[in-house]
């Protein structure tokens, strides 16, 4: 006889998620891979967005969405990634649906069926097959090294992003100036919200593999501070805050809560989601976090600080 261990209890949205990078990084390889080919067919049909804001995924109650695209020839088209019932899903405006299962997949299957359905659907789409942000990339349609994919553990990386982008919402509502929406950018799979002080910015001098200079000059056009998570590092993956330009004393200012410090090596400041995720009040420390180490950046760059921010009394 085969003994049994009863699971536990499934995380729910209320609870923020145990989520090790070194348990789940083949789950999160694979699906980043998968939202690059997505987020590339969004691309492409979309007219450019400052800042790329026309590339980017959303949040929705069930997963991820590429929201409505439109397509030139064919109907508008909106793809979906189911994270409960573990499906992509294709829907166009002229009712029709395809849909096929993610477990089991290799990253070249993955873009063989979405292709597929795309021109079954009328609503061919064609794409650079080329990883972008990713050290020694391989092409979508020869990778079959990226195959792994745990349901449960795709599901516990949603939960945390509901999580975070519930507290990162409610930080973009204290600024009245320029602010993006909460998107996940597919280049490093981080959930990001920036700020804008109004002013412009020098041509950004990094790069990332794949990326021609245009790529980041576009996206750091103008003077910045942002904030994110992302799941990458150590650990459970972390909180971020950066400004760009860096202006002078920004790393050496005091940002709370005590276990966020700056890194030189990444040139931002870093909380550890464990830290927030196992505090008494996760929200509180969290929306610490984005508040101090943003007034660190516009005190730092001499923000107009009374035009841009709107007292929030719950705060």
């Amino acid at each position: 006889m085969t003994n049994t261990k009863a699971p536990g209890p499934p995380p729910t949205p209320n609870r923020w998620p145990s989520l090790p990078v070194a348990e789940w990084a083949p789950t999160r390889d694979t699906l980043q891979l998968w939202t690059q080919i997505v987020g590339k067919v969004r691309m492409v049909n979309t007219p450019t967005v400052n800042h790329w804001w026309n590339v980017p995924l959303y949040l929705t109650a069930r997963g991820l969405t590429s929201s409505l695209i439109p397509h030139q020839q064919g109907p508008c088209f909106q793809i979906d990634f189911d994270l409960q019932d573990h499906e992509l899903k294709i829907a166009t405006g002229a009712g029709e649906c395809r849909k096929f299962e993610l477990e089991g997949l290799s990253v070249a299957e993955f873009y063989a069926r979405l292709m597929a359905h795309l021109d079954d659907l009328g609503v061919t789409t064609m794409i650079w097959p080329m990883p972008v942000e990713i050290e020694g990339a391989i092409a979508f349609d020869k990778d079959q090294v990226h195959a792994t994919y745990d349901r449960d553990q795709a599901h516990r990386f949603w939960l945390l992003l509901v999580q975070a982008s519930r507290i990162f919402h409610l930080f973009r509502s204290g600024f009245v100036g320029k602010s993006s929406p909460v998107h996940l950018f597919w280049g490093a799979l981080d959930l990001a919200v920036t700020r804008f002080s109004g002013r412009t910015a020098p041509p950004y001098p990094g790069g990332a593999p794949n990326c021609g200079p245009e790529v980041m000059h576009e996206a750091y056009s103008h003077e910045v501070s942002s904030c994110g998570y992302w799941p990458g590092g150590e650990g459970e993956g972390f909180f971020y805050s950066y400004a760009y330009p860096e202006p002078p004393g920004y790393r050496n200012a005091k940002v709370i809560p005590d276990r966020a410090f700056f890194s030189d090596a990444l040139g931002e400041f870093i909380l550890p989601y464990e830290a927030v995720r196992t505090a008494a009040d996760p929200d509180v420390v969290l929306l610490g976090f984005l508040q101090s180490s943003y007034e660190a950046a516009a005190a730092c760059a001499a923000w107009d600080r009374r035009a841009l921010e709107r007292l929030r009394r719950e705060w």
